[in-house]
């Protein structure tokens, strides 16, 4: 019994055993499907590195767009041939990473798929270090020779890091030392690398440093050969002779180290080597290459060209876009008005009652200040304070109603901290705001001097300095604003800041107008700044057909604008007009001077509610890609929910203009952040750039300036018609009940095919056929009642076949 006992032990071992599994997949067969990944993914990230080296401009609107609009937004397309990952990781790896050394990388990932693959890449861990010692070398490089970049330029050669690490080496040991460096370490590691190089570059010192050394065994060589020729003939008798004399004679030398055998093989050797060396000039002749000398040569005779008289070729002038309107004249200061005078200051008694009112405040809550400064502008004045050790920012932030009650006033704005300064803001209207008037704005040396492509300004910041910025780097611009509080006036601002500023030849407009009241004024400029489609009556469009025509018609003009690009091989419409003008580019080829077109929409709200997706599409493919070649889009609206200003919207329009609105919502959906509603109107305004947030006063300039304005203008001689857009035909949608034969479904032309051939048209029957669902087979066989295969509905019974044969169907689809 007992041992039948101890026997037990031993079976649950045996069941253990039996309850081994086997793996899923084994080891082998994973390595050769990780190998495989890694080479896929090597050669997907070539194409796409080489793609952005050639199409890196057009896809940097992409960049900026948001994760989700780059992750589900199927309608954003790349130009790279990785589409938008692998512009994207051309980007991150490139001009974020080790610029064009970032190739190596690419290598990297072969050589460790091929050595996983199990193929022999010689020493793997050797090559690796290499690999990254050269990846550093070469960014370091371009950073440091390619240091600075264009501002439109979309590929940086050494990448982030080698910017960072070549500056950093430059500020230690100067360009000279990292010259130096670079081509020390470069040499070391070629050196190390290749034994070829090394042998190559050993030999090639070892004969410039040791020439003279090499002189002076020469001579001493040719006092022993001379001495001892003459006995050569005797040591080899003896050799033949006797042995014993031999070592006689070789003892009675000086060398007495040297084997027997030694002397022969050093005369000989000295014999052959010094033989080249002491040959004189005539000696040359002898050598073999030299027999070809008795080849027959034959002279061609030499070709002089005609000399010039001196005079160089003129060269010619740079092409002038203005010259089609050369009698352009720019309009004049006069047309504006300036609404300066009447404008009450701010006076030292209302500052010292408002400083005493917030300091009362805030010591009603116990919060000390130690300091306080106002810096007065035209609406409003900036109260800086300085809260004492120990305040937190949050509690001061939290009493803004309460400040806004000791003080009487209305859109007390806080800003803690303000941003660079180390101090919190208390912004506090004043009582008589001042009126900004565009006069002074155009008169301001800041916009007189301005070297921007697009220059705008918009009005007075809270230290009263104009406000100025290049629409070019914004690129695209978002307004929105209650209805009074000043949106309308800045577009006017923002057109008459261009007007002012560039020829008729270098800028067009582009109206859209749903309201059909607001920019009806600029119609004047039809054949000056006017853009619109060759059969558009109206210079302003209005219609909502219209609009959708004229957007789809922008996007085919950016198409067209990206190829001349590309056949000029430049990365933005700057460098592309640089070139035309310079006459590098031939018009013959198509090639034109391209003007900058902004597209200008009042309300935008009034288009997306009728037109939705038409409208909205366009639109967003315009704010992506159409930035480099020159076309830009401001669209304004008085309603900033969420269902106007959409996610799509939002994400390519970074740059955002936010007049006074109605609730913080709006305030959020327009900003991303609170305070617009908490502007007092009338111009007061917050403009977002990125993270950066300014508060400015609106330049105003009124409707009878306008009017002067485009007056001056238009009566000047202006091109035959306006700027003509490509033309687009639009897709007439069919009427209720009616059938698109365009969009046919996939199966149409099999269940053509099924029903000729059965000649019978029933909807069960191409149900059971193609396993497909009623409503799907319902549709079907409307398409084939439209294209004429089959009769009418009959009610139960199956429709008539209209065709006999398959011939005669074959007719038919080729002809659809």
């Amino acid at each position: 019994m007992a041992f039948r006992a101890k026997k037990k032990p031993a079976k649950s071992k045996n069941k253990r055993t039996k309850k081994k599994r086997t793996p899923l997949v084994n080891k082998e067969k994973l390595y050769f499907l990780f190998g495989l990944f890694v080479l896929l993914v090597a050669a997907y990230l070539l194409i796409s590195f080489v793609s952005f080296l050639f199409y890196g401009a057009a896809d940097q609107s992409i960049m900026d767009s948001g994760w989700r609009e780059f992750l589900f937004n199927t309608e954003v397309k790349a130009q790279n041939k990785g589409m938008k990952l692998g512009a994207y990781l051309s980007e991150v790896i490139m001009n974020r990473g080790f610029g064009l050394a970032s190739f190596g990388l690419v290598y990297l990932m072969a050589i460790s798929g091929a050595r996983i693959l199990g193929r022999k890449t010689g020493n793997f861990l050797k090559s690796v270090w290499y690999s990254v010692l050269c990846i550093i070398w070469f960014s370091v490089a371009l950073g440091l020779f390619f240091n600075k970049t264009d501002a439109g330029s979309a590929i940086y050669w050494g990448g982030h890091y080698g910017f960072v690490l070549s500056n950093w080496l430059r500020s230690l040991i100067g360009i000279v030392g990292l010259v130096f460096l670079l081509f020390i370490s470069g040499l070391a590691i070629v050196v190390v690398r290749f034994d070829g190089a090394f042998n190559m570059l050993k030999s090639l010192l070892k004969r410039k440093s040791g020439e003279t050394a090499q002189e002076d065994a020469d001579v001493e060589e040719e006092t022993i050969s001379n001495e001892e020729v003459d006995g050569e003939e005797a040591i080899t008798k003896v050799i033949e002779d006797d042995d014993d004399v031999v070592k006689a004679i070789f003892e009675s030398d000086d060398d007495d180290d040297l084997p027997i055998e030694e002397p022969e093989v050093e005369i000989e050797d000295e014999i052959e080597i010094e033989q080249p060396e002491e040959e004189s000039g005539d000696d040359i002749e002898v050598i073999p290459v030299k027999k070809e000398d008795d080849l027959n040569l034959t002279v061609a005779p030499k070709h002089e060209e005609e000399e010039s008289d001196g005079k160089e070729p003129e060269e010619l002038e740079d092409y002038d876009p203005t010259l089609d309107l050369a009698s352009f004249k720019f309009p004049t200061l006069e047309l504006l008005e300036d609404h300066k005078f009447g404008n009450a200051e701010v006076k030292n008694e209302e500052l010292v009652a408002n400083k005493n009112k917030i300091v009362e405040t805030l010591r009603h809550y116990k919060i000390e200040i130690t300091k306080i400064r106002a810096t007065i502008g035209p609406t409003i004045t900036l109260y800086e304070i300085v809260p004492a050790p120990g305040v937190r920012i949050s509690k001061i932030k939290n009493l803004e109603d309460d400040i806004a009650l000791s003080l009487a006033a209305l859109g007390i704005r806080i800003i803690a901290p303000i941003p660079g300064r180390g101090t919190i803001g208390i912004e506090v209207p004043n009582q008589n705001p001042e009126t900004v008037s565009m006069h002074s704005i155009i008169r301001s040396k800041r916009f007189q001097e301005s070297k921007a492509e697009l220059p705008v300004a918009l009005g007075k910041t809270i230290s009263n300095e104009t406000f100025m910025f290049d629409l070019v780097k914004m690129p695209h611009i978002l307004v929105a604003g209650a209805t009074g509080q000043g949106k309308s006036v800045g577009i006017n601002v923002i057109i008459t800041s261009l007007l002012y500023k560039k020829h008729p030849s270098q800028l067009k407009f582009v109206f859209i107008d749903p309201k059909k009241v607001e920019l009806n004024i600029y119609s004047v400029l039809e054949k000056h700044y006017l853009a619109k489609l060759p059969d558009a009556e109206e210079p302003v469009i209005t219609d909502i057909q219209k609009v959708k025509n004229t957007l789809n018609s922008i996007n085919v003009e950016m198409d067209a604008r990206y190829d001349l690009l590309k056949a000029a091989q430049a990365r933005n419409i700057k460098e592309y007009n640089k070139k035309f003008i310079s006459r590098r580019l031939n018009p013959e080829k198509g090639h034109r001077f391209m003007p900058y077109i902004v597209v200008i929409i009042d309300e935008f709200a009034d288009l997306i509610m009728t037109a939705g997706k038409e409208i909205e599409l366009p639109i967003a493919r315009i704010a992506q890609l159409a930035r480099a070649v020159g076309i830009h889009m401001i669209i304004a609206t008085q309603r900033p929910s969420t269902n106007i200003i959409t996610g799509v919207i939002k994400a390519n329009f970074p740059a955002r203009i936010a007049f006074k609105v109605a609730s913080m919502i709006d305030s959020r959906t327009i900003l991303d952040s609170p305070g617009a509603n908490q502007l007092i109107g009338r111009g007061d305004m917050l403009i977002s750039q990125g993270s950066e947030m300014t508060r400015v006063q609106c330049a105003f300039v009124d409707t009878p300036e306008v009017e002067n304005i485009v007056e001056f203008i238009g009566d000047q001689r202006g091109y035959p018609t306006a700027f003509l857009l490509p033309e687009y035909a639009g897709d007439e949608e069919p009427g209720p009940g009616e059938v698109d034969l365009r969009n046919r479904d996939e199966l149409f032309d099999d269940a053509a095919r099924v029903v000729v051939m059965n000649q019978m048209g029933s909807t069960s029957m191409i149900q059971r056929k193609f396993s497909i669902g009623y409503n799907r087979a319902g549709r079907l066989m409307d398409q084939l009642e439209a294209a004429g295969i089959v009769g009418p509905s009959e009610g139960s019974k199956a429709r008539q076949v209209l065709l006999q044969d398959e011939y005669s169907l074959e007719q038919l689809l080729n002809g659809l």
